[in-house]
Protein backbone atom coordinates (compact mmCIF):
# COMPACT_ATOMS: atom_id res chain seq x y z
CA UNK A 1 0.00 0.00 0.00
CA UNK A 2 0.82 3.54 -0.32
CA UNK A 3 1.90 6.00 2.15
CA UNK A 4 -1.23 8.20 1.15
CA UNK A 5 -3.34 4.98 2.75
CA UNK A 6 -0.93 3.75 5.36
CA UNK A 7 1.04 5.51 8.75
CA UNK A 8 4.06 4.03 10.44
CA UNK A 9 2.13 1.85 12.96
CA UNK A 10 -0.04 0.46 10.09
CA UNK A 11 2.98 -0.20 8.39
CA UNK A 12 4.71 -2.29 11.33
CA UNK A 13 1.23 -4.26 11.79
CA UNK A 14 1.82 -5.40 8.11
CA UNK A 15 5.07 -6.17 8.85
CA UNK A 16 4.33 -8.53 11.62
CA UNK A 17 1.45 -9.79 9.87
CA UNK A 18 3.53 -11.00 7.01
CA UNK A 19 5.85 -12.42 9.22
CA UNK A 20 3.54 -14.70 10.73
CA UNK A 21 1.57 -15.63 8.33
CA UNK A 22 4.73 -16.82 5.86
CA UNK A 23 3.72 -18.61 3.02
CA UNK A 24 0.24 -18.42 1.20
CA UNK A 25 -1.98 -19.30 -1.67
CA UNK A 26 -3.24 -15.76 -2.21
CA UNK A 27 -2.55 -13.53 -5.38
CA UNK A 28 -0.99 -10.46 -4.53
CA UNK A 29 -4.35 -8.28 -4.41
CA UNK A 30 -6.34 -11.55 -1.92
CA UNK A 31 -3.63 -11.08 0.57
CA UNK A 32 -3.86 -7.24 0.68
CA UNK A 33 -6.97 -7.68 1.32
CA UNK A 34 -6.33 -10.66 4.17
CA UNK A 35 -3.84 -8.46 5.89
CA UNK A 36 -5.80 -6.03 6.16
CA UNK A 37 -8.93 -8.09 7.68
CA UNK A 38 -6.45 -9.59 9.74
CA UNK A 39 -4.92 -6.30 10.65
CA UNK A 40 -8.89 -5.18 11.57
CA UNK A 41 -9.73 -7.92 13.83
CA UNK A 42 -5.94 -9.63 15.00
CA UNK A 43 -7.45 -12.71 13.55
CA UNK A 44 -5.48 -14.86 11.39
CA UNK A 45 -8.22 -17.06 10.54
CA UNK A 46 -9.30 -15.20 7.73
CA UNK A 47 -6.14 -15.94 5.83
CA UNK A 48 -8.01 -19.33 5.26
CA UNK A 49 -11.67 -18.23 6.08
CA UNK A 50 -11.84 -15.18 2.87
CA UNK A 51 -12.77 -16.88 -0.53
CA UNK A 52 -12.35 -14.93 -3.66
CA UNK A 53 -14.21 -15.84 -7.03
CA UNK A 54 -11.57 -15.20 -10.01
CA UNK A 55 -12.87 -12.09 -11.13
CA UNK A 56 -14.31 -10.71 -7.85
CA UNK A 57 -11.49 -8.19 -7.30
CA UNK A 58 -10.93 -6.69 -11.09
CA UNK A 59 -15.06 -6.20 -11.23
CA UNK A 60 -14.43 -4.19 -8.38
CA UNK A 61 -11.23 -1.48 -9.62
CA UNK A 62 -13.26 -1.60 -12.98
CA UNK A 63 -16.82 -0.57 -11.27
CA UNK A 64 -15.07 1.79 -8.28
CA UNK A 65 -14.01 4.45 -10.21
CA UNK A 66 -17.15 4.67 -12.28
CA UNK A 67 -18.49 6.51 -8.85
CA UNK A 68 -21.49 4.16 -9.00
CA UNK A 69 -23.29 3.67 -6.09
CA UNK A 70 -21.83 0.32 -3.01
CA UNK A 71 -25.19 -0.53 -0.94
CA UNK A 72 -24.36 -1.86 2.69
CA UNK A 73 -26.45 -4.04 4.82
CA UNK A 74 -26.09 -1.68 7.98
CA UNK A 75 -25.00 2.06 8.79
CA UNK A 76 -22.18 0.61 10.54
CA UNK A 77 -20.59 -0.57 7.19
CA UNK A 78 -21.74 2.79 5.63
CA UNK A 79 -19.67 4.51 8.80
CA UNK A 80 -16.40 2.23 8.19
CA UNK A 81 -16.52 3.25 4.58
CA UNK A 82 -17.14 6.73 3.94
CA UNK A 83 -13.83 8.26 4.70
CA UNK A 84 -11.80 6.19 2.10
CA UNK A 85 -14.66 7.06 -0.16
CA UNK A 86 -14.32 10.33 -0.02
CA UNK A 87 -10.59 10.05 -0.38
CA UNK A 88 -10.76 8.22 -3.38
CA UNK A 89 -14.46 8.14 -6.26
CA UNK A 90 -17.20 9.65 -3.70
CA UNK A 91 -19.43 6.36 -4.98
CA UNK A 92 -23.06 7.09 -3.14
CA UNK A 93 -23.12 5.07 -0.62
CA UNK A 94 -26.74 3.84 0.07
CA UNK A 95 -27.44 1.86 3.46
CA UNK A 96 -30.19 -0.41 2.76
CA UNK A 97 -31.46 -0.59 7.13
CA UNK A 98 -32.15 2.87 5.99
CA UNK A 99 -34.21 2.50 2.93
CA UNK A 100 -37.54 1.47 5.33
CA UNK A 101 -40.50 2.95 5.82
CA UNK A 102 -42.41 -0.18 6.03
CA UNK A 103 -41.42 -3.52 6.76
CA UNK A 104 -42.27 -6.22 4.05
CA UNK A 105 -44.84 -9.29 5.80
CA UNK A 106 -42.42 -11.82 6.89
CA UNK A 107 -39.73 -10.07 6.46
CA UNK A 108 -36.18 -8.11 8.70
CA UNK A 109 -35.75 -4.52 8.14
CA UNK A 110 -32.33 -4.95 6.93
CA UNK A 111 -34.16 -7.66 4.62
CA UNK A 112 -36.36 -5.62 3.37
CA UNK A 113 -33.86 -2.58 3.17
CA UNK A 114 -31.72 -4.96 0.54
CA UNK A 115 -34.87 -5.59 -1.66
CA UNK A 116 -35.61 -2.23 -2.06
CA UNK A 117 -32.42 -1.40 -3.10
CA UNK A 118 -31.90 -4.24 -5.24
CA UNK A 119 -35.10 -3.03 -6.90
CA UNK A 120 -33.09 0.50 -7.55
CA UNK A 121 -29.49 -0.64 -7.97
CA UNK A 122 -29.60 -4.65 -9.28
CA UNK A 123 -25.67 -3.78 -10.84
CA UNK A 124 -24.39 -2.02 -7.68
CA UNK A 125 -21.56 -3.45 -5.37
CA UNK A 126 -23.36 -5.02 -2.69
CA UNK A 127 -21.45 -4.75 1.18
CA UNK A 128 -23.43 -7.49 3.70
CA UNK A 129 -21.40 -7.83 6.72
CA UNK A 130 -24.37 -7.85 9.44
CA UNK A 131 -27.27 -9.98 8.49
CA UNK A 132 -27.66 -13.23 7.09
CA UNK A 133 -31.04 -12.38 6.04
CA UNK A 134 -30.11 -9.51 3.78
CA UNK A 135 -27.50 -12.03 2.44
CA UNK A 136 -30.11 -14.59 1.33
CA UNK A 137 -32.93 -12.14 0.27
CA UNK A 138 -30.51 -10.70 -2.17
CA UNK A 139 -29.70 -14.80 -2.69
CA UNK A 140 -33.13 -15.38 -4.27
CA UNK A 141 -33.78 -12.42 -6.01
CA UNK A 142 -30.88 -13.12 -8.00
CA UNK A 143 -32.40 -16.61 -9.58
CA UNK A 144 -35.18 -14.80 -11.21
CA UNK A 145 -33.55 -11.36 -11.89
CA UNK A 146 -31.96 -10.49 -15.48
CA UNK A 147 -29.34 -8.11 -13.66
CA UNK A 148 -26.53 -9.27 -11.83
CA UNK A 149 -24.63 -6.73 -9.08
CA UNK A 150 -20.76 -6.06 -10.01
CA UNK A 151 -19.75 -7.65 -6.67
CA UNK A 152 -21.47 -9.16 -3.48
CA UNK A 153 -18.90 -9.03 -0.39
CA UNK A 154 -20.33 -11.61 1.99
CA UNK A 155 -19.63 -11.84 5.64
CA UNK A 156 -22.43 -11.90 8.40
CA UNK A 157 -21.59 -13.01 11.38
CA UNK A 158 -22.95 -15.16 14.00
CA UNK A 159 -25.17 -18.40 14.54
CA UNK A 160 -28.69 -18.20 12.75
CA UNK A 161 -28.41 -18.71 9.05
CA UNK A 162 -25.04 -17.03 8.81
CA UNK A 163 -23.37 -20.18 6.98
CA UNK A 164 -26.54 -20.95 5.18
CA UNK A 165 -26.37 -17.84 3.76
CA UNK A 166 -22.66 -17.73 2.72
CA UNK A 167 -22.95 -21.43 0.85
CA UNK A 168 -25.94 -20.08 -0.97
CA UNK A 169 -23.97 -16.93 -1.91
CA UNK A 170 -20.94 -19.27 -3.40
CA UNK A 171 -23.63 -21.14 -5.21
CA UNK A 172 -24.83 -17.79 -7.22
CA UNK A 173 -21.97 -17.67 -9.61
CA UNK A 174 -21.99 -14.16 -8.94
CA UNK A 175 -18.39 -12.16 -8.57
CA UNK A 176 -17.83 -12.50 -4.70
CA UNK A 177 -15.43 -12.13 -1.67
CA UNK A 178 -17.15 -13.82 0.94
CA UNK A 179 -15.97 -15.01 4.50
CA UNK A 180 -16.30 -18.67 5.59
CA UNK A 181 -17.99 -20.27 8.46
CA UNK A 182 -19.59 -18.08 11.87
CA UNK A 183 -17.17 -15.28 11.62
CA UNK A 184 -17.44 -11.63 9.47
CA UNK A 185 -18.95 -8.39 10.62
CA UNK A 186 -19.47 -4.92 10.04
CA UNK A 187 -15.38 -4.32 10.74
CA UNK A 188 -14.45 -7.20 7.84
CA UNK A 189 -16.98 -6.20 5.14
CA UNK A 190 -15.72 -2.48 5.61
CA UNK A 191 -11.90 -3.45 5.60
CA UNK A 192 -12.72 -5.39 2.36
CA UNK A 193 -14.11 -2.58 0.51
CA UNK A 194 -11.60 -0.21 1.80
CA UNK A 195 -8.87 -2.12 0.56
CA UNK A 196 -11.28 -2.54 -2.60
CA UNK A 197 -10.83 1.17 -2.57
CA UNK A 198 -7.03 1.42 -2.45
CA UNK A 199 -6.41 -0.92 -5.19
CA UNK A 200 -8.69 0.73 -7.61
CA UNK A 201 -7.23 4.14 -6.96
CA UNK A 202 -3.80 3.06 -7.33
CA UNK A 203 -4.41 1.17 -10.49
CA UNK A 204 -6.43 4.44 -11.60
CA UNK A 205 -3.20 6.31 -10.63
CA UNK A 206 -0.94 4.39 -12.79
Amino acid sequence: MTQQFNNPIVDKSFAIIDHEIGDHDLNKFEYEIARRVIHTTADFDFIDLLKFSPDAITQAIEYLPKKRPIITDVTMIERGISTLVNQTFQNPIISAIEQVSSVLPGKTRTETGLLTCFNQYPQAIYVIGNAPTALIALCQELTTSRFKPALIIGCPVGFVSVVDSKEMLANTGIPQIRVEGRKGGSTVASAILNTLLILAYQQNSQ
